[in-house]
């Protein structure tokens, strides 16, 4: 039997310190009693923005319950009678539903083609500015979209556009025909894509720029000891060093595929552009705000979700398993 008076001195010391350590776990339930005893002033922080989520994210879930009741306003809040998957089966039999979630998915995939790779494309360059007062007035111009409302955006591209706008007057000074782009379907998907990048990519640039502050200029030096041109630095040591950046938003952005633009689409878009320019998110305002059929919008709302859950789940486990980058 091996007794204390063999045993080394280290080994006699880890054996008289397990048990504090022993004591300490059973302790360690109430650490976070004492770290909010300590902190309490940073906690309280906390509390305005969680019931900001419980109020206006987490507490109207439940009313999604009338998806699958019959709600008629003035009724019951829950609905008068439970009808199951009736909704479901209506808007999965409307032809009009499926053109929306059509137009849906093709607006959703167009803005993401374009306003993810080009703010990355913009940060890049805008890191190769070396005038410090050429950098920030391009950054300023290009987050000067950003800061205006929806609204004044919108009239600024009907304005642009319209028949006696600066574009088809500079058409006919070319001699070609006015268009009336803002009747035209064909034209609704190019007009909203491309005010989405004038609006959104010059702010889309902070998170990259911020990222690029953090890689080390020692992999510059030895890229360039290495002989590395400057496109094969960027390609080597900058784009792996914003890639969990960008694969964070990236899963962000694919978590709200479905939810497109729906103020701009709404403002920009008309009967005539429906064909094109009709999405969910304005289909449900139709359905539910005009023509008060809050069930049957509340059941497109669900399956929306469903979608957008299923697509940032599928992202997140894509990006984890082949970059080795997720947000959980």
């Amino acid at each position: 039997m091996t007794t204390s008076k063999t045993l080394s001195p280290a080994t006699r010391d880890v054996r008289e310190k397990k048990p504090g350590r022993g004591r300490r776990a059973r302790h360690s339930g109430g650490s976070w009693r004492n770290a909010i005893r300590r902190d309490w002033q940073l906690y309280s922080l906390a509390i305005l923005p969680l019931l900001f989520f419980a109020i206006f994210r987490y507490a109207p879930m439940i009313g999604n319950i009338i998806a699958f009741r019959k709600f008629e306003p003035g009724g019951s809040l829950f609905g008068e009678e439970w009808v199951g998957l009736r909704y479901v089966k209506m808007f999965l039999n409307d032809p009009t539903f499926w053109n929306v979630f059509t137009n849906t998915l093709v607006l959703g995939a167009l803005t993401l083609l374009f306003c993810f790779p080009l703010p990355i494309v913009l940060a890049l360059l805008l890191n190769e500015v070396r005038s410090v007062r050429l950098k920030r007035f391009l950054q300023s111009v290009s987050y000067l979209p950003h800061f205006l409302s929806m609204v004044i955006v919108a009239g600024i591209v009907m304005q642009m556009l319209s028949i006696d706008g600066p574009i088809n007057q500079m058409v006919k000074a070319f001699g070609g025909e006015p268009t009336a782009f803002m009747q035209k379907p064909d034209w609704f998907r190019t007009i909203f894509v491309s005010s989405e990048v004038w609006q959104t990519v010059g702010w889309g640039t902070i998170l990259y720029l911020a990222a690029l502050t953090t890689i080390n200029e020692q992999l510059y030096e030895a890229a360039r000891m290495d002989g590395a041109g400057r496109w094969r630095q960027i390609w080597h040591v900058t784009l792996p060093g914003i890639r969990p950046t960008a694969i964070t938003l990236l899963v962000l952005n694919i978590g709200t595929f479905m939810a497109v633009g729906f103020e701009k689409v709404l403002l920009l878009y008309n009967p005539l552009t429906y064909p094109t320019a009709d999405v969910i998110s304005t289909y449900l305002y139709r359905m539910g705000v005009e023509s008060s059929n809050l069930s049957y919008a509340a059941a497109i709302g669900l399956f929306e979700a469903l979608i957008g859950v299923v697509l940032i789940l599928s992202a997140n486990l894509i990006s984890r398993r082949t970059v080795g980058t997720s947000l959980w």
